[in-house]
């Protein structure tokens, strides 16, 4: 790749990167979380719902499951948000195309929902 084409905001390297891309992460979250009411109550949600399957009678590897089909549905929603905000960003203007982009999105969110029910259900039931 030439130095032309490369990203001026590339460069670092080593523990300043790792901190770096921590603190944009952290920025992030917060973002979502002040920004993002789903983020918000999806939060609030594995907030009760992963200590909850720390207390259930299922094994490691089942909690394991439980806690992170949870932890999907917060990345799930951070990606969607990030999309709705590239889209929005581009035009606020009616297109089907920006439309197709956001539903895609929410059926991510979804699904991601649904696992949860379903690995929780498995995991509590046999």
């Amino acid at each position: 790749m030439s130095e032309e084409s490369k990203s001026p905001f590339k460069g670092k390297t080593g523990l300043r990167r790792i901190l770096n891309a921590f603190g944009y992460s952290l920025a992030g979250l917060s973002a979502a979380y002040r920004h993002e009411d789903a983020f918000r109550q999806e939060t609030l949600l594995a907030a009760i719902l992963v200590p909850a399957a720390l207390f259930t009678p299922a094994t490691g590897l089942g909690k394991a499951l439980m806690i992170g089909s949870v932890l999907l549905v917060l990345i799930v929603e951070l990606l969607n948000s990030a999309v709705e905000a590239v889209v929005d960003r581009v035009s606020l203007e009616h297109h089907e195309l920006a439309k197709r982009a956001k539903d895609i999105g929410s059926a991510a969110v979804m699904i991601a929902l649904v696992n949860v029910v379903v690995v929780w259900v498995l995991v509590l039931l046999y």
